[in-house]
């Protein structure tokens, strides 16, 4: 609803500002989406974007389907006129030249009479005000269509002629520098995942600690610490190949020599404690059980966040089959179907909890600092090496062999503890950063709104009637303004229905003479 308006301006039904006109009909075997000769390009709510017009991915119909009053002409207003999406329906996007094509049938064009400024009222569509009140007027059950009756029911704030031309001048040099604001802050989002990626290849590869190995020259290498976790396994009676798949060749490539001297590498399945190998968990939970047994699926650690509201339970029988399973406080669980590649450390709230088959289940023995395994799954490379072992069709996904295959730098303790405390003190400088970022991209984005709904309540460029006052001259009113567009309206409609008459006339003449 328009509040008070300044001195000046008036409220008009948008269908009284503009010509409506309906889309191209065709028949479904006449359109195709490469240009052919006869045929002209539509377009379609797709190539609404963003208030832009997008003149890619056309259909081409049958030229004699498009009547000349359909091309789309410089000023004309595109509209979606149905869809079953809310965000969809009356979205706008408004034609800045004249263009060969048309528009196809689920879009109208409003094509705003020549005494207005055709920008000023393609720049209103743009408005919240207009969003709320189209969704609500096109709202559908299972599909959201607008009529030209809903076109009356929404008020366009109408200032001034010489004001529109202001305020349309005005509101494209601020949206520009609003645009352009937008696009810098983005740039801080792809920086970020930059600096993130930066700092664990950093991590893997040595460079982050440089200074520590030179400040430590006794730190001894890790070669008994790769003895150690090798030692805990033959004690155990070994590694146990069971079921799974060998890994993917050339899937796993790290080599020392892309390691520090004092460096050594294992696998993962060294790694892990011998009691608990690397495993998955259930194939069917079931429905959801009340006061059952949690387990956690993909989807409930989203971008490496572990989401707690969303775990579900199943029966205490389903889940002691699959008793191996089980999780404690510190494993590390890795997404391996799906979404290959998420990864999250379990917390004490799902101790002894289970898995499904889509995760696998990391226990890092003590001597090796589990954060360190934690954070190298999630370095890029780490990443790129599980993307290359991915397999199948339906479902995509890394095999246990894959997982227990994938490949640890392993540096001494003391430098595993470093390496984890700089990780996490310049990840955590970034997750400040972004979320200064965040604070800042919100007002930024609310900023072009914020700036066309000071246009549209004549704040934004002195209004004409206080420059007529000023300046000591009379100036046209929009009251006016409206009642010559109904007068020259009414001599259109006039000249028309003379014309028919003529043509009807000498119809009638020539059949007599017949």
């Amino acid at each position: 609803m328009i509040g008070e308006l300044p001195s000046g301006w008036a409220s008009a039904p948008l269908d009284s500002l503009c010509e409506k006109l309906r889309g191209v009909s065709y028949k479904r075997e006449e359109a195709c989406l490469l240009q052919k000769s006869g045929c002209l390009p539509i377009l379609r709510a797709n190539n609404i974007d963003a208030d832009r017009l997008i003149f890619g991915d056309l259909v081409w119909v049958p030229s004699r389907c498009v009547g000349d009053h359909q091309k789309i002409r410089a000023g004309d207003i595109v509209v979606a006129m149905s869809s079953g999406s809310k965000s969809v329906v009356g979205k706008t996007a408004q034609a800045l030249a004249d263009w060969k094509g048309g528009f196809g049938a689920f879009c109208g064009v409003l094509r705003p009479y020549r005494q207005l400024n055709s920008r000023y009222l393609g720049l209103f569509l743009r408005t919240r005000e207009y969003r709320s009140q189209i969704s609500s007027l096109a709202a559908g059950s299972n599909i959201n269509n607008l009529r030209n009756e809903h076109f009356a029911a929404i008020d366009v704030p109408l200032a001034p002629l010489a004001e529109q031309v202001r305020i349309v001048s005005q509101l494209e040099t601020v949206l520009a520098k609003a645009d352009e604001c937008q696009h810098r802050i983005e740039r801080v989002a792809v920086f970020l995942k930059r600096l993130r990626q930066s700092v664990l290849a950093a991590a893997y590869s040595g460079r982050l600690t440089v200074d520590w190995r030179e400040q430590n020259p006794g730190a001894i290498d890790a070669s008994d610490l790769i003895a150690e976790l090798e030692l805990s396994h033959q004690s155990a009676g070994g590694h146990k190949r069971g079921n799974a798949a060998p890994p993917t060749d050339e899937a796993h490539d790290l080599s020392t020599d892309e390691l520090p001297s004092s460096w050594c590498m294992t696998d993962l399945r060294t790694a892990v404690c011998p009691d608990r190998p690397i495993t998955y968990g259930i194939l069917k939970p079931g429905p959801n059980t009340t006061n059952g047994i949690p387990y956690v699926r993909v989807a409930d650690f989203p971008n490496d966040q572990l989401n707690l509201e969303n775990i579900r339970r199943t029966t205490r029988d389903i889940e002691k089959t699959y008793a191996r399973a089980r999780l404690r406080t510190g494993d590390i669980l890795l997404s391996i179907r799906g979404t290959v590649g998420r990864v999250v450390v379990v917390p004490p709230e799902l101790q002894n909890a289970n898995i499904t088959q889509d995760t696998a289940r990391v226990s890092i023995q003590p001597a090796l600092n589990s954060d360190f395994v934690m954070w190298y799954l999630r370095s890029t490379p780490t990443q790129k090496r599980m993307q290359r072992a991915v397999k199948g069709v339906a479902v995509r996904g890394i095999n246990i062999g894959d997982v227990r295959a994938l490949q640890v730098p392993v540096p001494p303790r003391g430098e595993q503890v470093e390496i984890v405390r700089r990780v996490e003190a310049l990840l955590g400088l970034a997750d400040r950063i972004e979320a200064r970022y965040m604070a800042v991209k919100q007002q930024v984005d609310h900023l072009p709104q914020s700036i066309l709904a000071k246009a549209f309540r004549g704040e934004l460029v002195p209004t004409e009637a206080e420059l007529a006052e000023r300046e000591g001259r009379s100036y046209e009113s929009a009251d006016e303004l409206l009642k010559r567009i109904r007068l020259s309206k009414q001599t259109t409609t006039r000249s028309s229905e003379n014309k028919n008459s003529r043509r009807v006339t000498r119809r009638r003449s020539s059949l007599r003479h017949a």
